[in-house]
């Protein structure tokens, strides 16, 4: 993969829809979330002309996405006036174990019947264009290097945090995806006062179990067993309620702060990265942010790891995308 510093483009518009004007030719990006798919429509100098979306939760097989894929791009075509013919690539961001090379979607526990999937040959059938398949969250992070909090940033981790945990990671101006694609699966991985049991392929890990999204709403559950009415809430929802002073939120908002503290720095302290960029709906949250900033303080060797939080939100992955998908089209023209 080149360089993703290649291209410095500026997004015009984001969020509405715009008429192709100059240039005929389009790209497509895509976000495939286990509860949510996002499409985008954008030309050549990476303006978004339009986005779509829709629930991937009673639709989530491969052909059924696929199907949803081709409804999006149609709106998107239709509202700019512009038809299939225009397109010139598009790019998939995949949750779970994704195989960039060969485009296959290995595993992932938020998608049913998602085992070796091979996506972008499904892409490229359904859409006769060049397609490139990435998983999501290294899409994110190909999102904050080219447009967001890690611009043109060597080296750096975007550490996502919603009902699953991962991290990308940004080495030397490179994107990492290891020897069998799995870099960044830190979910699985075991620090004091997770479990120790061993996960299976394509359910949530050790880290992932205690301070993902289900993982904090158990906490709180776990909690609140003593109080006659204990409240559903989400994981956002009980960081927040901690810094109104109810004490059990404290303990799940201290416990998950800590253990996301020690592993930021267990990673700081193999990468040396110069930052790490917090994202996913849970890992935006200012209360866990400064929280775990507190347990880091206490960590200065060799250096304290610096936390922002992602300055996309949840168009990282739609950003990365369509840097993606700009790239491929650029490839295919070479």
């Amino acid at each position: 993969m080149k360089s993703s510093t290649k291209k410095q483009l500026t997004p015009r518009g984001r969020s509405d829809t715009r008429h192709v004007e100059e240039d005929p030719r389009l790209i497509v990006g895509v976000d495939i979330g286990g509860s949510n798919l996002r499409v985008a429509l954008a030309d050549l100098s990476g303006t978004v002309l339009g986005k779509w979306s829709a629930s991937t939760r009673e639709t989530s097989s491969p052909e059924m996405v696929i199907a949803q894929i081709g409804k999006g791009i149609d709106s998107l075509l239709k509202d700019s006036s512009a038809s299939r013919s225009s397109l010139a690539a598009i790019a998939a961001g995949a949750p779970g174990i994704t195989d960039r090379e060969t485009g296959v979607v290995v595993a992932t526990s938020y998608l049913r019947g998602w085992r070796n999937v091979p996506f972008q040959n499904l892409l490229e059938a359904a859409f006769h264009i060049p397609a490139v398949v990435e998983n999501d969250v290294r899409m994110a992070a190909l999102g904050e290097h080219w447009m967001g909090a890690a611009r043109r940033i060597p080296d750096f981790v975007f550490f996502a945090i919603g009902t699953g945990i991962a991290v990308g990671i940004f080495a030397n101006g490179s994107l990492l995806r290891g020897a069998n694609c799995m870099a960044g699966e830190v979910g699985y991985m075991y620090l004091p006062g997770s479990t120790e049991q061993v996960a299976q392929r394509g359910t949530p890990g050790s880290l992932e179990s205690v301070i993902g999204g289900d993982g904090i709403r158990q906490q709180w559950l776990e909690a609140g067993k003593s109080r006659a009415h204990s409240k559903h809430l989400t994981a956002t929802e009980v960081f927040d309620l901690a810094l109104t002073g109810d004490r059990l939120a404290k303990v799940v908002l201290d416990r998950s702060a800590q253990m996301l503290a020690h592993a930021v720095y267990n990673i700081s302290l193999v990468l040396n990265p110069s930052l790490f960029v917090l994202g996913g709906g849970v890992g935006m949250s200012l209360a866990l942010r400064d929280a775990t900033e507190a347990v880091l303080s206490r960590y200065n060797e060799p250096a304290q790891p610096k936390l922002i939080i992602s300055s996309l939100g949840q168009d990282a992955q739609l950003m990365g995308a369509i840097w993606l998908a700009l790239d491929t089209a650029e490839r295919r023209t070479e």
